[in-house]
Formats: C-alpha cells, sequence, structure tokens
C-alpha cells in the first residue's frame, strides 16, 4: 500500500478507519443513498462522530485529535472505497472546520465547529452560483449591512447538504467598490435564519448527500457570525480550498482500489479459451498500468498532505494532487468496469456506481481544468521570480558576465535555464 512512507501512528488511524469502514458502515444505507430513498446520511456521521473520526486535523479542545493533513488523507481514501457521497460528507467537517478554525472567534468555534465534529450539527458550503461556475469571484450573492446585522440575497447551487446541512459557509459581495478578490466576505448562515431550498438535483452519482439549489432572501444574520475580516472572504476561501482539494484527491484513490480489487479477484477466476483472463496481456497490463497511477496519485497527495502541514503556500501541489489522483481513480474504476465486462455494468458489483461516483470527481471543487491553470500560473510565478532572483544576486562586473537591457547571463546560462 503505502507503509514505506507513513509512520506508525498514521498506519494505525489508516487501519481504524479501516476497520470502521468495513464494520460500522451499513451497507444499506449506501443502497438505499443510491436508489434515492435517503435524502442525507445522518447515521454515518453520527457514527464517524462517536468514533472520534471526524476532522482528525482540529484540536481536541474542538473535538478532533490534534493530528496532520497525511492521517487525514489515509483516512478519506478509506472512505472513499464507500462512495464519493459518504466520501464528501466525512470531508465537509473537515472544509468547512478549517474556514471556522483558521478564521472564526471563540464563539463560532464552540458554536459551530465543536458541534459539528461531535455529530450534532450538519455543515454545508455555498461556493457555485448558477451564472459563475468557476467564477467564485463573480459572486452576486450580496449581504448589506444594517445595524448589527448583514441582510443577504442570493442563490447558491450544486450545494451538498443543500437538503440535511444544519448550517453553512456562505460568500456575499460586502464591497461593491473594490476589486472582486477584495469585495467578499464569509458568513455562517444557521438554516432557520430563513434558507429556502429551490431545487434538490437529480444526480448521475453521489447520490443521498441532498445536492441543491439554496436561496437566500433578505436573510438577516448577526455581525458576529462574519467568519474573518470584512472584505477578506479570499484568505477564507483559499484555505478552505487546501481541504476541499486534498480530500477530493485522496477519496477516488479509495474508489479506483476498491474496483481494481474487485478486478483482480475477477480475473483469476473467471476463464476464457480455457484460461483464466488474467493471463491475457489485455487484462493483466490494465492491472499494471492502474495500479502504477494509483500508486503515483499516492505519492503526489502524500506529497501536498506533507506540505499542507507545514503551513507553507501549498497550491501548486495540492492542485496537482487534485488532478491526477481524480484522473487516476476514474481510470482505474473505467479500466475494472471493462476487465469485468457486461457483469461490470450491472449492479451485482458496486462498480458502475463507483464510475457514476467517480466522473463527479474531476468536476467539483474546482474543475481539472482549472486546477491546470493554477499549476502553470504557479509555475511560471516560481521559475521567473527565481530568474528575477538571479538577475539582482549577479554582480555585473563579474568577468564573463554579459549585460543586457533585460538579462544577465554568465558564461554557462544552462546552469541557471536548463532546457
Amino acid at each position: 500500500m503505502f507503509d514505506e512512507v507513513i509512520t506508525e501512528d498514521e498506519r494505525r488511524i489508516r487501519d481504524e478507519v479501516r476497520a470502521f469502514v468495513r464494520d460500522k458502515v451499513d451497507r444499506d444505507l449506501i443502497i438505499a443513498m443510491d436508489s434515492k430513498e435517503k435524502e442525507y446520511p445522518y447515521e454515518f456521521i453520527k457514527a464517524a462522530a462517536k468514533e472520534n473520526l471526524l476532522g482528525l486535523r482540529f484540536s481536541k479542545e474542538y473535538g478532533g485529535r490534534g493530528l496532520g493533513w497525511v492521517s487525514e488523507i489515509l483516512a478519506l481514501e478509506e472512505v472513499g472505497v464507500l462512495g464519493i457521497a459518504l466520501g464528501c460528507a466525512y470531508s465537509l467537517p473537515s472544509i468547512v472546520g478549517e474556514g471556522i478554525a483558521k478564521f472564526g472567534t471563540e464563539q463560532q468555534k464552540k458554536e459551530y465547529l465543536l458541534p459539528t465534529l461531535q455529530g450534532k450539527k450538519i455543515c454545508g458550503e455555498g461556493l457555485t452560483e448558477p451564472r459563475g461556475g468557476s467564477d467564485f469571484f463573480g459572486t452576486n450573492t450580496t449581504a448589506v449591512k444594517k445595524g448589527d446585522s448583514y441582510i443577504i440575497n442570493g442563490e447558491k447551487r450544486f450545494v451538498a447538504g443543500g437538503i440535511g446541512a444544519d448550517y453553512f459557509i456562505i460568500y456575499a459581495k460586502t464591497n461593491f467598490e473594490a476589486k472582486p478578490h477584495k469585495s467578499l466576505s464569509a458568513f455562517l448562515i444557521d438554516r432557520d435564519m430563513g434558507v429556502k431550498v429551490e431545487e434538490e438535483y437529480e444526480l448521475m452519482g453521489c447520490r443521498g448527500m441532498g445536492a441543491a439549489r439554496i436561496v437566500m432572501k433578505d436573510l438577516e444574520v448577526p455581525e458576529s457570525n462574519l467568519v474573518g475580516e470584512l472584505d477578506d472572504g479570499n484568505a477564507v476561501f483559499n484555505a478552505m480550498m487546501v481541504p476541499e482539494r486534498l480530500t477530493s484527491a485522496a477519496g477516488p484513490i479509495g474508489m479506483g482500489r476498491a474496483c481494481m480489487e474487485i478486478a483482480v479477484r475477477y480475473a483469476d477466476k473467471r476463464e476464457a479459451f480455457g484460461r483464466a483472463i488474467k493471463r491475457f496481456e489485455g487484462i493483466s497490463f490494465k492491472v499494471a498500468d492502474c495500479t502504477t497511477q494509483l500508486d503515483a496519485a499516492r505519492g503526489l497527495v502524500y506529497r501536498a498532505a506533507k506540505k499542507a502541514d507545514t503551513g507553507k503556500w501549498c497550491r501548486k501541489e495540492v492542485s496537482q494532487a487534485k488532478v491526477f489522483a481524480t484522473e487516476a481513480g476514474f481510470t482505474a474504476v473505467h479500466e475494472a468496469m471493462q476487465i469485468l465486462g457486461g457483469i461490470g455494468y450491472t449492479d451485482v458489483y458496486p462498480i458502475e456506481r463507483l464510475y457514476r461516483d467517480a466522473r463527479l470527481a474531476t468536476i467539483w471543487t474546482g474543475s481539472n481544468e482549472v486546477q491546470r491553470l493554477i499549476v502553470q500560473n504557479e509555475v511560471f510565478q516560481e521559475i521567473l521570480s527565481e530568474d528575477k532572483t538571479l538577475k539582482r544576486d549577479i554582480e555585473l562586473d563579474t568577468p564573463g558576465a554579459h549585460k543586457t537591457e533585460e538579462k544577465v547571463y554568465t558564461e554557462d546560462p544552462k546552469k541557471y535555464y536548463p532546457s
């Protein structure tokens, strides 16, 4: 698996979550969610909370375990085996909790974060708007100050927990003159403040998570529910994008792994033309390629988690992990279905459900196209900023150095600008 690079403590938490997934999650719940008989997995959240498995990274004071990001992604891979809906339910306390833990007041941590990690409150987040999609900072939802409150108007769509959540972290425009990145603020909004469900979505996968479009009309939200500084929603958003995208990366590895395990066992027993189909390279090479990609995905996710634990800027690493892991996970599910053939296309095995689930992973929490945009932007900034530092540090009177209007080169440019 990945035992060579994780600590004994990290192995223990992985094994603990694996046992929870195996022994304490009712398979009938998954079937009920997928068949749309269940609108939200409350019992799953309560069961995970009972085992103290929600928000592993947060301090014990607020219901977590004070562990690192690596422990959390190991847990997410195990939960990912169950599919994307329960993976989403498991990760939301981490995502929403990040905003509260880093930017919230002590009162907000006690009133929202603590009961969330105890399984007493269900959280959700409102990011996407009907006209915006990935244009997050084009938000049209507004929050206008009125006395000691804000009056909020707008709508959000594709809200996991739109049906089911007790409260949401919502971004709204508070500065109508500033540039987009300086115009938004984050608020904690309770459902009973007046949040209305306008539409529940019929989804291809990720069923049973209450995905809906919610509307806020003249909601009065206390000023004390502002998260972080006014007009600084950008900082809250960027902090939440680390757990948003890292959890999105780890879950599909679990989905891909589960499907590969099914495919390998099937290929060992299924015979065609007088021998087990694992003996055909058309089958065995799929297994080789998919397991290699899944292991590579673990490496990228692990690296991003390690950097996130340092508190350093890790936008590039997180986006790389999200792109590669979600695509590797989907490929593994896809090829597992191909190995099983017709029976894989039925509900005899969970592969067809995981196929529908895995397809979403490359779309949500910032599409993979957006992640590639982020990666290339970070790479250009890194390399070009190094160029500027190099230019500043080279003494212009060094023998062999040649000055032009824009660049300074040493005798061996390839030393600094490798092809």
